[in-house]
């Protein structure tokens, strides 16, 4: 199953706005938002074989999402 990209407000509807603060007050938490971001687009590309990968790529892709996503699950808990 192919999905949209991910988007950080998607995955946080109810930190929506805490994210956009977060990302504009702290540069390092703007940084892990701009990769994650980054990670979601390649990994929508590689299931959509706009850009062809092999399951071994797109699975390490998908892995790093998730650890960024928990870096991020937890700054914002934080906030």
């Amino acid at each position: 199953m192919i999905e949209n990209p991910h988007t950080l407000p998607e995955q946080f509807p109810e930190k929506a706005e805490t994210l956009a603060q977060l990302a504009s007050a702290d540069p390092a938490f703007a940084e892990l938002a701009r990769d994650y971001d980054a990670l979601s687009a390649e990994i929508y590309r590689g299931e959509t074989n706009l850009e062809p990968m092999d399951d071994f790529r797109l699975e390490n892709l998908k892995k790093k999402r998730l650890s960024l996503l928990d870096d991020i699950a937890e700054r914002l808990a934080a906030a």
